[in-house]
């Protein structure tokens, strides 16, 4: 079977062909600047790149594109678009309304579309990606693979906000958490090889420009540190995290700034980009200002560091006990340092890492000692391949 994977942004479209039987990846590639001008890059496995500026409109002639390049006689995989049997789609907000992913019909489209309010930069781009391959590629199965579907478990303890009911039943104000298809894939691997019995108190920690940290029972999730948007949490790469309401409140007044423009503020101008007084948002420059003694970039790592371990010790607390700790995502899967850091001071929980095995990037491995009380992972995320996996079970 081969899924095409789809994640629309407002100007960009990902999108990667698998199959997700033999986990193959057949070709991957980036659609950007549409609307603009429009620039892809299409990675087809085996053979060349094709790199080259585009004129895409629209997502739909980015789709179109998508399937030139697709079947082309040089660049291309597959002969035509028959070959695809089916297409997945990240969609960011289901609300509470998905619990799971789904097949795409009317009914789930007005769900996405009534979630906007909730993910009001993604879920307008996710429609245009599906409105767009229904045009391109009519009666072809479509899935639609939700990223708040998986903290759906929580309970209300954890996902209630201690605000007036009607702002919950009238507004559906509550924790939602995202990167939840990639704590789902991560958890579940965990447990594929550690045993379900072994790995049944699980921290994912989600690490990266975007960040979050669940915690999972028996593969369920019960809290995450994300909430009604993926504001919430640790300090990220331009995103505050947590933070009192009133510093919003203060900077407004004194300031005179609107809501929007604080919480545009408060996505993308804070964060450890902030705290580093403008370094960087890359984990990777402050790591390399810090070792030139930039006191601004080692105190932007040491706070996502310390606000990781805090969050760990709380999810710890909520699952009474830790058995798995799981590091994933761009930064958990290739910073040793940043690892390290934040396991300092976990030795109370049990946690020993293994210092040379903890220097691997981006590979599956334990990185604990063999006596640590608490195993510690590296495991690479394959958010795609939980799409292309959904997508293939409910289109058999």
């Amino acid at each position: 079977m081969k899924v095409l994977v789809i994640n629309a942004g407002s100007s960009s479209l990902k999108y990667q062909l698998l199959d997700p039987d033999t986990k193959e990846v057949l070709a991957k590639g980036l659609c950007e600047r549409i609307g603009i001008d429009g620039h892809i890059k299409h990675t087809p496995t085996g053979k060349d790149v094709y790199d080259a500026d585009r004129y895409m409109p629209d997502h739909e002639a980015a789709i179109k594109l998508v399937m030139e390049v697709l079947t082309h006689n040089y660049y291309g995989v597959i002969k035509d678009m028959s070959e695809i049997d089916a297409v997945g789609h990240r969609v960011l907000h289901g609300g509470d309304k998905f619990v799971e992913s789904c097949i795409i019909d009317e009914a789930c489209k007005q769900a996405i579309r009534d979630c906007i309010p909730l993910g009001p930069l993604h879920n307008p781009a996710n429609l245009m990606g599906i409105e767009a391959c229904e045009k391109a590629m009519p009666g072809k199965p479509q899935v639609a693979v939700f990223d708040t579907a998986f903290h759906m478990t929580m309970p209300p303890k954890a996902y209630r906000y201690a605000i007036p009911t009607k702002y919950y039943t009238e507004d559906h104000l509550r924790r939602y958490g995202f990167h939840g298809t990639s704590h789902r894939f991560v958890s579940k691997r965990c447990i594929e090889l550690m045993g379900a019995e072994k790995a049944s108190r699980v921290i994912v920690c989600h690490l990266g420009n975007g960040s979050s940290l669940s915690a999972v029972k028996d593969g369920k999730c019960q809290d995450t540190s994300m909430g009604l948007s993926p504001l919430a949490g640790v300090p990220m790469g331009t995103r505050a995290g947590d933070i009192d309401t009133c510093v919003a409140q203060f900077i407004m007044n004194k300031y005179n700034m609107s809501a929007d423009d604080c919480l545009t503020m408060l996505n993308k101008k804070s964060g450890v980009l902030a705290l580093s007084d403008g370094v960087s948002s890359d984990f990777r420059d402050l790591d390399a200002a810090a070792e030139k003694g930039n006191e601004a970039a080692q105190l932007a790592l040491d706070k996502f560091a310390y606000e990781v371990r805090k969050y760990i010790g709380a999810y710890a607390a909520a699952l009474g006990g830790v058995d798995c700790i799981v590091f994933t995502a761009g930064l958990g899967e290739n910073s040793g340092s940043m690892r390290a850091s934040i396991c300092d001071g976990l030795e109370y929980l049990g946690v020993k890492l293994d210092a040379e095995k903890n220097k691997l990037r981006g590979e599956e491995v334990i990185i604990s000692t063999p006596d640590s009380k608490v195993t510690v992972w590296v495991i690479p995320t394959n958010e795609e391949l939980m799409i292309a996996q959904d997508t293939a079970e409910l289109c058999k």
